[in-house]
């Protein structure tokens, strides 16, 4: 669907309970876990490829358990790829609403942005003859004094 103006609301019943939902979400998986910087760099990654590297060498553990040691758990590598695809699958659905969430902000946030500039140029521009006006256009103007030379007041930066 192309982006055209956005006229929508949510509720605050609405937003509790897309929060309840969303922590309906994370108590289902109490086992996600936070890691640091460091710790992401240390890890071998997994991506797409290897899902399948993971899968023959299950089907090879499987096969061959003669061959690896007896403190080698196969039904733990199997949890962990079942686990790991199952991950992968909601990763994708959840990046997809993300960015939808991430989009429809952004559009909404520019909706939000370029009408409110036109009242900033209509209030400072009432304000040379309207009593009372100048202290908003003042205070309107505020969000404009930490943009540097070079930046138009027309693609604010946040």
């Amino acid at each position: 669907m192309s982006y055209q103006n956005i006229a929508a609301t949510l509720s605050p019943q609405d937003i509790q309970e897309i929060k309840a939902a969303l922590q309906t979400v994370q108590k289902k998986m109490p086992f996600l876990i936070t890691l640091s910087n460091e710790e992401r760099r240390k890890l071998v990654k997994m991506g797409d490829k290897s899902l399948a590297f993971v899968n023959n060498s299950i089907t090879a553990a499987q096969s061959n358990r003669e061959i690896l040691p007896a403190t080698f758990d196969v039904e733990e590598l199997v949890q962990d790829y079942q686990l790991a695809a199952a991950l992968t699958e909601l990763l994708t659905s959840m990046q997809q609403l993300t960015e939808q969430v991430d989009d429809t902000l952004m559009a909404v946030g520019s909706e939000a942005m370029t009408s409110s500039l036109t009242v900033y140029d209509y209030v400072k521009t009432a304000s040379k003859k309207t009593p009372g006006l100048k202290t908003v256009a003042e205070q309107l103007g505020e969000r404009f004094k930490a943009i540097g030379k070079g930046k138009s007041a027309k693609t604010p930066v946040s």
